[in-house]
């Protein structure tokens, strides 16, 4: 009762009793669990949503999703944004915590991130993410992110491509590791493909940088399928600027189908993440485990449909590469 006293600010504590909990709860850097206290004193809804993702494609449709289940529930949502693709600060989310929350949601790559699932945890808080693999504690809501790779570069040997580009994504993130074995699965499978692999990290310029060596190569490769959509329309922007004709010249794929895959010419053959339901589902089995109110909360994984798109930035037919 003496702890709960200081921590709320209340009267009935004498200044040195108050100064030794202080001293107590800083030296344990405690941080009070919210999630029940909040479960204990309001029935209202109150949902973190911490995000750093730096596709704005992407985060339209994650937080069109968000949005629309947590209308639907009557839910209250609470904004964290990291800067310039960055992870908030750990004080940060603990101030959001402060305020009371019955749930946290992460974007991807949050979901990875070690010091802010440490500090959801030690808060005690229920939480659930998108995009991400083997996250303890947590709902995780994903596709499958391997085998869509796999499909896509399927599609790109079946169209006579023997010179592969792959640019990778943020390598802290699994889903990148998932989408490079996809790749390496399918090439292997086929047999008799040159690969060119190169780093990128989801974000437009460091698909710039990726098309840039991949096409300054000695033998560039006649097909380049990059991790996301972003990255993909970078190699195409390059391509323009080299006054290579896509898709006669170079084959380009990407992954999302966010607006971006339908906004540049030629329009993108990528695959289609559902991006919006993932997040809806993601933001109602958080609910319903907040509802649930079991001290018990094992990992979910809940894994979606993705689904291949053909559109014009790679071709029908091509000739086999001499």
């Amino acid at each position: 009762m003496t702890v709960s006293r200081v921590i709320n600010g209340r009267s009935g504590v004498s200044p040195e009793t108050r100064a030794a909990v202080k001293k107590a709860i800083k030296a344990l850097a405690y941080i009070p669990n919210v999630a029940a206290r909040n479960l204990v004193t309001s029935n209202e809804l109150r949902i973190g949503v911490i995000y750093s993702n730096p596709s704005a494609a992407f985060m339209s449709d994650f937080l069109t999703g968000v949005f629309e289940e947590a209308s639907a529930r009557s839910a209250r949502l609470v904004l964290l944004k990291g800067r310039d693709g960055c992870p908030p600060g750990r004080e940060a989310v603990k101030e959001m915590l402060a305020s009371g929350m019955s749930g946290v949601l992460l974007a991807p790559p949050l979901g990875e991130s070690p010091e802010i699932l440490r500090t959801l945890r030690e808060a005690g808080c229920i939480m659930a993410a998108v995009g991400a693999y083997q996250t303890p504690e947590a709902v995780c809501v994903r596709i499958d992110d391997r085998g869509a790779a796999y499909e896509m570069t399927r599609h790109l040997i079946g169209q006579g491509h023997k010179r592969l580009g792959f640019v990778l994504g943020n390598p802290d993130q699994a889903a990148s590791a998932e989408r490079m074995a996809g790749f390496y699965a399918a090439v292997r499978e086929a047999g008799g493909i040159d690969v060119q692999v190169v780093q990128g990290d989801f974000t437009y310029t460091s698909g710039l940088m990726a098309a840039e060596q991949l096409l300054n190569a000695p033998v560039p490769p006649t097909a380049i399928f990059a991790s996301n959509d972003d990255m993909a329309a970078a190699v195409v922007s390059v391509a323009h600027r080299k006054h290579l004709d896509v898709p006669s010249q170079l084959a380009v794929a990407g992954f999302d189908d966010t607006t971006v895959a339908t906004t540049l010419w030629p329009p993108l053959t990528t695959i289609r993440q559902p991006v919006r339901e993932m997040a809806a589902e993601a933001m109602g089995m958080l609910i319903a485990q907040i509802g649930s109110r079991s001290p018990a909360r094992p990992a979910i994984e809940r894994i979606l449909q993705h689904e291949f798109v053909q559109r014009q930035s790679t071709m029908p037919e091509f000739p086999s590469s001499t």
